[in-house]
């Protein structure tokens, strides 16, 4: 069995961070498990559903992206044992490790909305949660020019929460620029009780939608679709009731959770049915585990899953990994920062930034993030990916 000092379980935006900053580290030994051969950097996504960026642009080589001097093991993990302290390959083999970080990703649970996998991707139906459907959401909106247009956002954490939001209002700023808003009937469903979760930027987005004339149902979810019918079915959380809606064109999250393999280990948070690996918020150490740490979207620390977030979680990782390997306590903590660039038009952006307190965090100076700006839209589009690209998967930002 071939053995590492330090395995990363995954080689997406949270594995390669991690790798890099090790390696910057000094650390010679590091191996990350990932089969992908391609790299996407799924924030631009929203932009290419919305007719606002080309979707190659998003992908690049994972081999151009893999840090230099890792073992790059080109295979998927299946499990893992840490008592053994193993990872389990799809191929029936095993890589042995002695600090073990966890970023597998999370995963898309379509068969949890009856009836979506029997449309997805046709008859107005799609979701910029996938390279390949992206494009089929700018190609359903602009083929629309009037009917019922329907967003919905699922129930528990999912991936960049604001996306579906996002897509909503890029759309319908699009039907605006055609002038056919006033032929559009838009519905934004959400999970939750208001527009977002940090009241000073939940204002702006009640503004938002009622700028579109968009209707808004609140603690309410898809549950199903008929897809012959073109209807969806909304589940009234608040009032326990369900409704029918009839849909033109939809945009569709489904629900998320843990890869499946990692709910089936005893890194798996047990008082967690979505199966997150358990971790101090904090230090991002496993609660049982001292020799494993995870961050991403698979670990059960309570910030929003956004790109942002791991770009603070990975040094804190890899500054508490160097302090458990030689003997001292973790020294480093994260506080819960996450961001959101929220596109409110084809032109502008909220800049959402906060941490465990739910309170704005600005990051830029001077600047007054809490408000739509045409300056934060250069930097969604052009500026993050740039940073994405040459600086974290670098271990440099």
């Amino acid at each position: 069995m071939a053995g590492h000092k330090i395995v990363v379980v995954g080689g997406g935006s949270a594995g390669l961070t991690v790798a890099a900053r090790l390696r910057r580290q000094g650390q010679t030994d590091v191996a990350v498990i990932d089969p992908a051969s391609t790299h996407y950097y799924q924030p631009l996504w929203t932009l290419v559903g919305g007719g606002r960026a080309p979707v190659e642009a998003s992908a690049k080589p994972q081999s151009k992206v893999m840090p230099k001097g890792v073992t790059w093991i080109r295979r998927a993990a299946v499990g893992v044992d840490p008592d053994t302290k193993e990872v389990a390959l799809d191929d029936g083999s095993h890589v042995g490790y002695e600090y073990l970080a966890m970023c597998p990703g999370i995963q898309l649970d379509w068969e949890k909305i009856t009836g979506l996998g029997h449309t997805l991707g046709r008859d107005g139906v799609s979701s910029n949660y996938l390279y390949e459907l992206a494009p089929a959401t700018w190609k359903f909106i602009r083929e629309t020019r009037s009917g019922t247009a329907v967003f919905t956002v699922p129930a528990g954490p999912i991936k960049c929460a604001g996306a579906p939001q996002k897509i909503a209002y890029l759309a319908a700023d699009y039907w605006r620029e055609q002038g056919v808003l006033d032929k559009m009937d838009i519905h934004l469903v959400l999970p939750t009780p208001g527009m977002f979760g940090v009241k000073e930027f939940s204002d702006v987005l009640v503004g938002v939608a009622k700028r579109y004339g968009i209707t808004v149902h609140l603690q309410s979810e898809a549950i199903s679709v008929n897809s012959d019918a073109r209807e969806v079915t909304i589940a009234d959380r608040a009032n326990d009731s369900e409704a029918t809606l009839g849909y033109d064109v939809m945009h569709m999250v489904p629900p998320q959770s843990a890869p499946d393999w990692v709910k089936k280990t005893s890194l798996a948070d047990p008082a967690n049915p979505a199966g997150y690996i358990e971790i101090d918020k904090h230090t991002m150490q496993h609660t049982r585990y001292p020799d494993v740490f995870a961050l991403g979207d698979a670990g059960s620390s309570p910030n929003s899953k956004t790109g942002a977030a791991i770009r603070k979680q990975a040094p804190v990782v890899v500054a508490n990994l160097v302090d458990v390997m030689a003997g001292r306590a973790p020294s480093a903590h994260y506080e819960g920062y996450a961001s959101c660039p929220l596109t409110t038009s084809r032109h502008s952006m909220l800049l959402a930034e906060f941490d465990y307190s739910m309170k704005p965090k600005p990051s830029i100076p001077v600047i007054n993030t809490i408000k739509e700006r045409r300056d934060m839209w250069y930097l969604k589009r052009y500026g993050l990916p740039a940073l994405y690209w040459q600086g974290m998967l670098r271990g440099v930002a």
